[in-house]
């Protein structure tokens, strides 16, 4: 089933908004996905040479100091950290590749949630709205934010199973629907492009896909219209990069979805109780997305 929130701001002067803006959308969606909530939000861009990059670890007394320290020692690098909740944004201007692979040899228990400048993805199991809460989402502030809450039918209830998945710099997506090719999609990502996969959830396999026509030059909005080609299935995909957000259904489109728009912002919802909160919904202009169609936004969509 799962639920899939995203909110783009079209106006500057409401980044300061975004959180408060988009944890009750995310919340609406409870009944639509209950077991582990994720979100992915563009915010506070690093400097210039640096990367965020942010990291899960179960255990709240993780000594994420000493893997800090060590981003120093071995790279000669400068470190800023900030804890959030069971996550942690580490910022550095160490080699982003051989950054994430030392902090993942930290701890088997250590996952990289996202990678790049502005990204910062967190997601855990529980409700919804507790998940929200542990990570202060309401008091965020940001140029847009991607959002999902999971109710798990082929795979377990993890924190690395739950929603956005992102494989590439600034790259997040959302699913809801279910990719019948995924695992042949997996393979040819893995033996003919050099990919690997943290999970088996089909999510991930389409994120990576999406991120290696990224890397091959295609922006966003083309990228997408690359899946209708190679990925079979039922799905609506929600999208983010840096500046951008993208929106795309199957062919069949039977999952639902609603866009709007406003002068200040897009906004997405797989029903439209999501949307009902936000500022001047009622003179949006409120569609459903077509089958087949990428609908994108923003310089690099």
């Amino acid at each position: 089933m799962c639920g899939i929130v995203g909110l783009f701001l079209k106006n500057p002067a409401l980044e300061g908004q975004l959180g408060a803006m988009f944890t009750p959308m995310l919340i609406e969606m409870t009944d639509r996905g209950p077991d582990s909530a994720g979100i992915a939000i563009y915010h506070d861009a690093a400097p210039d040479s640096f990367t965020k990059l942010t990291a899960f670890h179960p255990a709240p007394d993780f000594d994420w100091e000493a893997v800090c320290d060590s981003l120093r020692t071995e790279f000669n690098a400068t470190v800023h950290d900030r804890r959030n909740g069971s996550h942690i944004v580490i910022a550095t201007d160490a080699p982003v590749g051989k950054a994430a692979r030392l902090i993942e040899d930290a701890d088997p228990r250590v996952q990289i949630m996202s990678a790049g400048t502005a990204i910062e993805i967190y997601k855990e199991m529980g409700l919804p709205g507790a998940v929200a809460a542990q990570f202060k989402l309401g008091a965020m502030s940001g140029s847009h934010a991607v959002g999902h809450t999971r109710m798990a039918t082929e795979s377990a209830v993890t924190t690395a199973g739950s929603h956005p998945f992102s494989t590439g710099l600034d790259l997040c997506l959302v699913h809801n629907g279910s990719l019948s090719n995924h695992n042949t999609l997996r393979e040819r990502l893995r033996d003919h492009e050099g990919l690997s996969f943290a999970t088996e959830n089909d999510t991930e396999v389409a994120a990576a896909y999406i991120a290696n026509r990224l890397d091959k030059g295609r922006s966003l909005h083309h990228a997408l219209e690359d899946c209708l080609n190679d990925l079979d299935g039922f799905y609506t995909f929600v999208a983010g990069t840096k500046d951008g957000f993208a929106v795309l259904r199957d062919p069949i489109a039977c999952k639902p979805a609603v866009l709007a728009e406003t002068p200040d912002y897009v906004a997405f919802g797989s029903e439209y109780r999501a949307l009902v909160g936000l500022p001047g919904i009622e003179r949006a202009k409120v569609w459903e997305p077509e089958p087949a169609v990428v609908y994108s936004w923003g310089g690099r969509a």
